[in-house]
């Protein structure tokens, strides 16, 4: 039997009486039926419209940022790809590397530029530019620009065409440095490899936003995440799935609180309201409080604890995925699915938010009684009702750090190393520049 936790009586009430809040509001009035909008498994639905299963549609201008095929980065296929780059690179080092690109103006399509010419050169060396193209040739045309593209898509980059600052910074990591790069990370998908073999599990690549679940040894669904924030790291670790959360509170962690919340609250006092969050004393199951009565630029968030209602605006979303670690870190939806559309995705404070995550949710739950059937989890966000779902075969779970990998195809790909965990300062100033700040609402696990 799956273990159901329903509201108790007063939790409902409390629970009702916020979605007439905001139902009331003047969004929920504009935008019409909240409920229809919050099954939404793509991004947020509030004009009225049925929700399905179906990812969310791409954008006209995709990010083509996921990988393309099912070989898992956890593999031997992986480990023998990377050792063809690996012995690529040597090549390139003893052959004497690739020019450095002088200046840090920006170059971009219909420059008459010498800087071009050292530009074609870098690209031939790498392999975005054929061999048969003139590196003598100054003008940045379009074959130029085509491979322009190609060098950010294998660097993780905003795909413009132009050698723009971040471009520029990739571009003139040397080779030396990129085969240090290769070598790193092909030890650490060997210390993955050398893992006891499952049959199911999830791996997140932190630095390449993105992950993977694999089943029989493919690479069955692929999602887009939001990791941690500079500061606010989410660690390498692995943990065990063991349940799944629906319609839950969040309890608002004491780092987040005191640091996010609190300062937030001293120039918004009515953030709370708007956010449909509890302040209780002295834990998560404490009595609560009036928040008129706190000065919150004294507040200690040991004994001062916010709880979040179920419902759209939860900074977890409709759901949990919940793996017990040392960290207490998880996975989760999120209300802010917009932050999708970004190339470089840290913003959260640790945890990991999953684009398309109830197709995620959908596959953990699919060997449950009961659950075997597809429609079972879109039921359940109709019932509109908390559900714990604890898993009879718990799934293992990769927060892993790959910031360089190979295709069986050939193509090598890096990604900045965002927490500068590398070893090289260079492979941290590669920054991508449509990357926003982090989001300002100061809730996000």
């Amino acid at each position: 039997m799956i273990p159901l936790k329903m509201f108790s009586p007063a939790l409902a009430f409390a629970f009702l009486a916020a979605v007439a809040a905001w139902s009331g509001s003047s969004a929920a009035a504009q935008d019409g039926n909240w409920w229809e909008g919050i099954n939404s498994f793509g991004s947020p639905d509030y004009s009225g419209k049925r929700a399905s299963l179906e990812r969310t549609p791409p954008r006209k201008d995709d990010l083509n940022d996921l990988r393309p095929n099912d070989i898992p980065w956890r593999s031997d296929e992986m480990l023998r790809a990377m050792e063809d780059a690996i012995a690529r690179y040597e090549s390139i080092v003893n052959k004497g590397g690739w020019p450095i690109i002088p200046g840090n103006r920006m170059l971009r399509p219909g420059d008459d530029d010498e800087r071009v010419g050292a530009l074609r050169r870098r690209l031939m060396v790498s392999g975005e530019l054929a061999r048969s193209s003139s590196y003598n040739d100054y003008s940045f045309d379009s074959v130029v620009e085509q491979a322009v593209v190609r060098f950010q898509e294998n660097n993780g980059l905003r795909t413009n065409g132009r050698v723009d600052q971040p471009t520029l910074a990739a571009l003139n990591i040397t080779a030396e440095e990129r085969l240090s790069q290769l070598k790193l990370n092909h030890g650490r998908i060997l210390e993955l490899v050398q893992q006891a073999p499952e049959e199911r599990y999830v791996l997140v690549n932190v630095p390449a936003f993105q992950l993977e679940a694999v089943e029989r040894y493919q690479t069955v669904l692929r999602h887009r995440v939001i990791v941690g924030r500079n500061g606010r790291e989410t660690p390498s670790l692995k943990a065990m799935i063991k349940n799944l959360n629906f319609f839950p509170f969040w309890r608002v962690p004491d780092s987040v609180a005191q640091l996010d919340v609190f300062p937030r609250l001293v120039k918004e006092p009515d953030y709370l309201a708007k956010e449909h969050i509890r302040v209780l004393s002295g834990d998560f199951n404490g009595p609560e409080i009036d928040p008129i009565s706190i000065d919150w630029s004294q507040a200690n968030a040991k004994v001062v604890k916010l709880k979040q209602d179920p419902g759209p605006q939860n900074a977890l979303g409709l759901v949990r995925i919940d793996m017990q670690n040392e960290h207490g870190v998880y996975m989760h939806d999120t209300p802010m699915k917009p932050l999708f559309e970004q190339r470089a995705r840290a913003f959260s404070a640790g945890c990991v938010r999953v684009q398309d995550v109830f197709q995620l949710v959908e596959w953990l739950a699919k060997y449950e009684p009961g659950w075997e059937n597809p429609g079972q989890v879109q039921a359940v966000l109709d019932m509109g009702q908390a559900l714990d779902v604890q898993l009879s075969r718990p799934v293992p779970v990769y927060f892993a750090y790959i910031t360089a990998w190979a295709e069986p195809d050939g193509r090598i790909s890096f990604r900045p190393d965002i927490y500068s965990r590398d070893g090289s300062a260079a492979m941290g100033e590669v920054i991508d520049p449509d990357a926003p700040p982090p989001p300002a609402q100061g809730l996000a696990p």
